[in-house]
């Protein structure tokens, strides 16, 4: 039997994940297909009565459902209960878990990117505060930074600062310039970057000569953001890392497989961002 794996959200069109997740089905020799799926926030209810009729093997979750899925699984991994967010779906015998890989995806891409970064200062800053921000502050937390959480809107910041606790301290925007200088990583996981949207305006100037930018936005491939790092000086890490690192230990929960990040698996992915985005 074909077995289906899937990645729900809404919108969905945009997903890289089945090009990434068919390619190791195909290299591996596995017997399965790896779809997307647009469920509407309303249809998640739906979505998961089928789901353990099918009863299908695992699925990817994104926007908007990584919290509104919670509910539906019979346990959480202790990453999904710490980040309070859940984005990958698999069977451990006849339990449903909702687990959390991004965290993992996140230090696979940084570690990959720019070895030895956690080696030497640990401060990090964190720009922005939505479903993104949980992965980036849970991974630099296990590697014993301590964050500073810089959001617009303040009370958003405060929040999930005070839902991971100590070594997290929530900042608005006008505290960034002081942050930066004894920043030893700065990541944005906002949206601005992205394309469509205004670019994440930073002087990097006060920054460390050996410190790294990450952005997590990853179309287009290089945002004027880590664009104005490299110009700077600074390491840079992109998004698109952090999806290929992240899908890594989904595929090995479904599959009992480890696939690798290879170069010919990053330049597909980059070549159909490329085709497909004007500019990217």
């Amino acid at each position: 039997m074909t077995h289906r794996v899937f990645v729900i959200g809404h919108p969905i069109a945009h997903s890289r994940s089945p090009m990434m997740q068919n390619y190791w089905i195909a290299r591996h020799g596995v017997d399965a297909v790896y779809d997307k799926l647009d469920i509407a926030p309303a249809d998640l209810a739906d979505f998961f009565r089928a789901f353990r009729a099918e009863p299908y093997i695992g699925a990817n979750v994104t926007i908007p459902h990584k919290l509104a899925v919670i509910p539906f699984v019979d346990r959480t991994d202790g990453a999904a209960q710490a980040m309070g967010a859940v984005n990958c779906l698999w069977w451990d015998g006849a339990a449903l878990v909702g687990g959390n890989t991004d965290a993992l995806g996140f230090l696979g891409n940084i570690d990959a990117a720019a070895p030895g970064w956690d080696a030497g200062g640990k401060h990090a800053v964190v720009m922005g505060a939505g479903g993104a921000s949980r992965a980036a502050i849970y991974g630099l937390l296990s590697r014993g930074f301590a964050v500073s959480l810089c959001n617009r809107t303040l009370d958003k910041a405060v929040a999930l600062a005070r839902h991971f606790g100590a070594g997290v301290t929530a900042h608005g925007l006008d505290a960034v310039p002081d942050l930066l200088v004894t920043a030893d990583v700065v990541v944005n996981t906002t949206s601005l970057g992205m394309i469509g949207q205004p670019p994440l305006d930073l002087d990097l100037a006060p920054m460390k000569p050996d410190a790294v930018a990450y952005d997590i936005v990853y179309v287009p491939l290089e945002t004027a953001f880590l664009a104005r790092a490299r110009a700077r000086g600074l390491r840079t890490v992109d998004g698109l890392g952090m999806l290929l690192h992240q899908g890594v230990v989904g595929f090995d929960h479904w599959f009992g497989q480890r696939p690798d990040v290879t170069p010919d698996l990053r330049a597909l992915l980059e070549n159909d961002i490329r085709a497909k985005t004007p500019g990217a």
